[in-house]
């Protein structure tokens, strides 16, 4: 059963009762849950760089060189809030714009040696981080985090049309 009721009181809404335990999903608790590990995950030093900056930059590493407007969309942002985030990323060295070839209005974007280890260092300090929290699990709770993983993979990887989700 799952319900994304914002009390989470653990009943249908037309007072039956309550379902298993085992499959029964509070959606509110888990978006609670996954929204505050991933808050903790971003509370260090993210190398003076925002979120969004910080994501580009990794979409980037992850598909570049890219133009632009590749960019652009895979971020799901405009165009002239990419150009001053690219402006940013330039000025710290992250990432540098190329010449397209046989077009001299385009340029691509790659990441720079220094854009490369921000990102590799921003990852290491977020393992760290999620290592210590799984140290306070019990063995039980690692092996159900351990079994949720493939539906939390799918979760994650799921296009949902939302142009806010990425």
């Amino acid at each position: 059963m799952i319900d994304g009721s914002t009390t989470g009181n653990g009943t249908t809404g037309n007072g039956a009762a309550a379902v298993a335990e085992a499959s029964y999903i509070d959606v509110t608790r888990l978006r609670v849950a996954i929204a505050r590990v991933s808050r903790r995950l971003r509370r260090h030093e993210l190398a003076g760089l925002t979120p969004t900056q910080l994501s580009a930059l990794a979409t980037v590493e992850r598909a570049g060189p890219l133009r632009l407007g590749d960019v652009a969309a895979a971020e799901k942002i405009a165009p002239s809030t990419l150009t001053r985030l690219v402006t940013v990323l330039e000025e710290r060295g992250y990432v540098e714009r190329c010449p397209v070839p046989g077009d001299a209005r385009a340029s691509t974007l790659v990441v720079t040696a220094r854009g490369h280890a921000i990102l590799e260092r921003i990852r290491q300090e977020s393992t760290i981080l999620l290592a210590d929290s799984l140290r306070t699990l019990t063995p039980d709770q690692l092996a159900a985090l351990a079994a949720a993983l493939p539906a939390l993979e799918q979760i994650a990887d799921a296009d949902t049309g939302d142009p806010r989700a990425r």
